[in-house]
């Protein structure tokens, strides 16, 4: 603890100041740690590739794959085409993907989207934001939303299989 003594009056009177600022710290830390599977989707807007703001908590009612990608990343673009095809057999039963790129040039983004011919929407996350929000500390990394916009599952990164553990995950959302 903090012996008076050692501090004169102006210090002693700053140390609460100190104090709150590192507790507000500490939370702004926890505020910024990974979701849990059980707990709220945290909720955020990103600009799509098109360019409309797209808000993950108006996607309540679908199940929700949140796909974090870069453009430099290998195992993101050989995944890519699997999702796409997940996207496309599940999204009448109300899956939606979203694909988060953290490319720091949405032209790269644009580019790799376009060779890779990609149907679900592309979101920007050039400031990296969103990525902090979900602690993402490998590429790719995938977050699986129920209808209730509770996280349910939680991958990083990707090694050939992978696609089949999220239409089995897809699908017993799909069922709820």
């Amino acid at each position: 603890m903090f012996n008076r003594s050692h501090f004169t009056r102006r210090q002693w009177l700053v140390l609460p100041g100190v104090a709150l600022a590192t507790a507000s710290g500490a939370l702004q830390a926890a505020a910024t740690t990974a979701p849990t599977a059980g707990q709220a989707a945290p909720d955020f807007v990103l600009k799509s590739l098109e360019g409309q703001n797209l808000r993950l908590r108006e996607q309540r009612g679908r199940v929700v794959l949140l796909n974090f990608w870069a453009t430099w990343c290998g195992p993101c673009r050989e995944e890519m085409p699997q999702l796409s095809r997940l996207q496309d057999k599940y999204r009448s039963a109300g899956l939606l993907l979203l694909g988060v790129n953290v490319d720091d040039d949405t032209r790269n983004a644009a580019t790799v989207a376009g060779k890779l011919g990609l149907k679900f929407p592309v979101l920007l996350d050039t400031d990296k934001q969103v990525s902090k929000l979900y602690d993402i500390s490998a590429m790719p990394s995938t977050v699986l939303i129920d209808r209730d916009g509770r996280v349910r599952y939680l991958h990083k990164g990707y090694r050939e299989g992978t696609a089949q553990t999220y239409e089995q995950q897809i699908r017993e959302l799909l069922k709820d």
